[in-house]
This record gives structure tokens, sequence and C-alpha cells, in this order.
């Protein structure tokens, strides 16, 4: 396959990628500092990755919306509890992805991970043999795992000691965890873990399926990336 073309509406979401990887830098800086700017900064730069297509269209709503979550996050870390908004990002993160994928194995839907086959490699590709179902598959797999994450992740903020919620309100911790281990997974290790996923699965579909050419890594990871916001917004390349 030959390398992606570049445009101008592929473009722009290039220029926010580099930003990406700021937020688990700032979040675990939050974490071993325990200073709640770091974690402010984090959330702050999360949101504004999550708003950039509407921010980048230049409207007033997202602004104003992008303005008033801004505020928001300002007074609770005037009364000190950007901790607990930190500690929740990544479980919503990992609901709102099983979400996204669970959501498109319904009856008639097109698999997000066909979405993606399409949006990366034209639609056409999906009628090579073995692709559809594979995509399918996948599409199960990465639903299962990040509303497994988004479980663990659940577990980890209630039953932490110290810190945890149910600690804070003087609770029965049914299964403790030590707060070291279970912050550092929160803001590190669930992110490798995904990273993992993707790369383990990368090469196993490239054994799997190796009668077909299949794009570069970068190649698929900068067409998902350029393509996410209108695939959220469910827009299906796939469709006829």
């Amino acid at each position: 396959m030959s390398s992606l073309p570049a445009s101008p509406s592929s473009s722009a979401p290039r220029r926010w990628l580099p930003l990406m990887f700021g937020y688990p830098v700032l979040a675990m800086a939050g974490v071993l500092t325990h200073r709640q700017a770091f974690s402010l900064a984090a959330c702050a730069l999360l949101l504004t990755l999550l708003m950039a297509p509407g921010l980048a269209s230049r409207r007033p709503a997202p602004w104003v919306a992008w303005l008033l979550a801004l505020l928001a996050m300002g007074w609770l870390w005037w009364h000190g509890l950007v901790g607990v908004l930190l500690a929740c990002v990544p479980i919503a993160i990992n609901l709102l992805l099983a979400s996204l994928f669970g959501r498109s194995l319904r009856a008639g839907a097109t698999p997000l991970i066909a979405r993606f086959i399409a949006a990366v490699e034209g639609p056409e590709r999906l009628r090579t043999p073995g692709l559809a179902a594979y995509a399918r598959g996948l599409t199960w797999f990465w639903t299962v795992l990040t509303a497994t994450q988004a479980l663990v992740l659940s577990v980890l903020l209630l039953c932490a000691e110290p810190g945890g919620l149910l600690a804070s309100l003087g609770l029965a911790l049914p299964w403790p965890v030590p707060a070291g281990p279970a912050q550092s997974y929160a803001h590190v290790g669930g992110y490798v873990l995904i990273a993992l996923a993707f790369l383990l699965e990368h090469a196993f579909r490239r054994w799997r399926l190796r009668h077909i050419r299949h794009p570069r890594l970068h190649e698929l990871a900068l067409g998902i990336a350029s393509r996410w916001p209108q695939l959220v917004r469910g827009e299906d390349p796939a469709a006829p």
C-alpha cells in the first residue's frame, strides 16, 4: 500500500498528535509530586484534545463549552478536588471506547474496526476474503478489553489504601489495594496495556492475514487519528 496522501482534513489532527503524549506525562507528574497543578494541566490538555474537532470548526458553541469546562476544572482545583477528577478520567475514557466499539456491533451496523479499514484503505478493502470477519472479531476484542479495563480501574479507585474513595468515606474495603501500584496502573499502566494490545494485534494480524498486504504501523495510526472525529460522529465510510 502506498503512503497515505496528505490532505487539509488530515493535517490538522496530525498537529495534535504530539500533545496526546502530554496527558499521561502530566498525569503521572501529578501523582508523583502530589501537585494538583500538574493534574489540572493534564485534565485541561485532555479536554482540549477531545474537543479539538469542534474547536477547529470555529463555531461559538464548542468554545463556550470548552471555557465553561475549564472554569469547572478551576473550581475543582480551588477546592482541592482535581485528584478525584483525574482519577475518573481513565475510567471515563475506557467506558467511552467500550461504548463506541460495542454500539457498532449492533445488528445492521458496521463494526468500528471495519470503519477504520474502510477509512484508511478504502471500502473495497472489506471485500477481501476473511477481513470483514476479522474486523468484527477485533471489534469484540476491543469492546471486552476496554470494558474490563474500566471495571479494573473502578475497583482500584474505590479500594486503594490509603486514598481510595471507600477509605475516604470510612467504609470497609472488600479488596484493599496499595495506593502506589493502584495510581501507577491508573495513570500509566492502563495506557501501556492498550499500547501493547495495539502492537501485538498488529503483529498477529499481519501473520493471520498474511495473504493480503497491510498498511505500515505509522500509516495505520495516522490514518485512524486523522479520521477519528468523523468516525466517532457516526460517519460510516463502509456504507454504500
